[in-house]
């Protein structure tokens, strides 16, 4: 199995319960999502064709515990999910962070996921599969960035470890021009 993989490198993790911790970041290319504050634009397409073993070799190279499946949105890939069982079977502790507009019940139960829903002012509001919710472990994490009182209205309710944040600065919608 291959995937589309933009960059795989180590940093610290910014997100959810592990922020704080050295973290290799395994940042998968291909995304249909333009969210309007996306900060990772160049990751939406392209990337190098990567076999699973090969990620899971490089990942191992780096040496830290705590690995992150990020993009792009890492669920458009059918691989994805071989990806997260390969890397638990290394032993590493492993992050998916997702959009939740793809079904995150392809993830083996080991992964922890960070769901970042996308709220109404990120343009994507409509995209969401809201059973994802329902499937929320104690250990996951939801990340909502609220533009403005709609967003904060039209929020779901917190379910895992919710981290609301705000807009600091508007930009136009990811893409265009």
């Amino acid at each position: 199995m291959t995937l589309q993989i933009c960059e795989i490198f180590a940093s610290i993790q910014g997100e959810g319960s592990a922020q704080g911790c050295p973290c290799t970041f395994v940042r998968l290319a291909g995304c249909p999502l333009r969210c309007r504050w996306c900060d990772t634009a160049y990751a939406r397409d392209g990337g190098e064709t990567t076999a699973v073993g090969e990620v899971v070799g490089r990942v191992r190279e780096l040496g830290l515990p705590l690995v992150e499946i990020t993009g792009g949105e890492p669920l458009a890939q059918a691989a994805t999910p071989a990806l997260a069982t390969a890397l638990l079977d290394a032993g590493l502790d492993v992050l998916c962070e997702t959009s939740g507009a793809f079904d995150i019940s392809v993830l083996p139960a080991g992964v922890r996921r960070i769901m970042d829903i996308k709220a109404p002012g990120s343009g994507e509001g409509g995209r969401m599969v809201w059973s994802n919710l329902e499937q929320l472990k104690p250990t996951d994490d939801v990340k909502l960035v609220l533009a403005d009182r709609r967003d904060y209205v039209w929020a779901p309710p917190p379910a895992g470890t919710a981290v609301p944040r705000p807009v600091v600065r508007r930009r136009a919608p990811a893409g265009a021009g």
